[in-house]
């Protein structure tokens, strides 16, 4: 199971990871925490270090009730990072996080790898053919209206059941446009409860009926820290505990704030299968 990522062929049979970058004041987790190049080129570094193999750029925040942004902003906070990171790490492989064709038309051609979009194409009617016509890897996340409004919209009868059909009803739309490598996200706290969430875990391996790669990003969600009572900053352990968990049900790609406790978790699960 192999991915073209500008004429370098990963294969996810070996789970990867993909470290998150964000360029956002007000995530969840990291908002506002690499202001200036000098930084962000650490924390590439160390993520590039401890082997992720993708890096996940986002510049506008998805997470609930966010504030929405414009294009031009989203562009402004993004390409001159690419540049900056493409000129660092010529090797790098970056994953750009957005819902914008054009966004990510622009940051293909700055030099990023991939386009990850948390609507799978539904927030931006021509982002299927910006992607069959840049011929790149694109993940679809499963997420229901927007990051402004999807909580209110946790509502399913059996939610694998409706990601499954889902995800079906997406990737024959990328298919028949020409889309060949596609990734599947299940999108964990996106218009999803905690309950939900435990549910989408507990059947993760489902997913696999889809025969495409599927990325877990779980990394110090509030499905974590609501459980246990905790914060974000406090969410590496249980992390770790339910990457574990997807790796075990079939996770190919673990995006994750935490490259290193990640890596690590991949190692080791490894033993067990070989």
């Amino acid at each position: 199971m192999t991915i073209n990522c500008k004429g370098k062929l990963i294969d996810v049979t070996t789970p990867k990871v993909m470290g998150i970058l964000n360029l956002t004041p007000d995530s969840f987790y990291d908002g506002g925490k690499y202001k200036n190049e000098s930084d962000i080129l650490s924390q590439v570094g160390s993520m590039l270090k401890y082997e992720a193999t993708f890096i996940d750029i986002g510049a506008y925040s998805s997470r609930p009730n966010a504030t929405h942004i414009s294009e031009a902003e989203e562009l402004q906070r993004l390409l001159p990072i690419i540049e900056l990171l493409i000129k660092e790490f010529p090797e790098i492989i970056i994953s750009t996080d957005t819902f914008r064709s054009e966004v990510a038309k622009q940051a293909i051609q700055a030099g990023a790898a991939l386009i990850n979009d948390i609507s799978a194409g539904k927030l931006d009617e021509n982002m299927l053919q910006t992607v069959a016509n840049l011929q790149v890897p694109y993940i679809m996340m499963h997420m229901k209206g927007t990051p402004q409004n999807m909580k209110a919209q946790a509502n399913y009868k059996d939610i694998m059941k409706e990601l499954l059909f889902y995800f079906s009803e997406r990737i024959e739309e990328a298919k028949k446009l020409g889309i060949k490598d596609i990734i599947v996200d299940p999108g964990f706290g996106f218009a999803k409860n905690t309950t939900q969430n435990f549910e989408v875990l507990k059947q993760f391996e489902l997913l696999k009926l889809l025969d495409f790669p599927i990325l877990a990003g779980i990394s110090r969600k509030s499905m974590i820290y609501k459980t246990l009572n905790n914060t974000a900053k406090e969410a590496l352990n249980g992390t770790t505990v339910l990457n574990t968990v997807a790796l075990q049900k079939g996770a190919n790609i673990l995006r994750v704030h935490d490259v290193k406790e990640a890596t690590e978790t991949i190692k080791l699960i490894a033993q067990l299968t070989n």
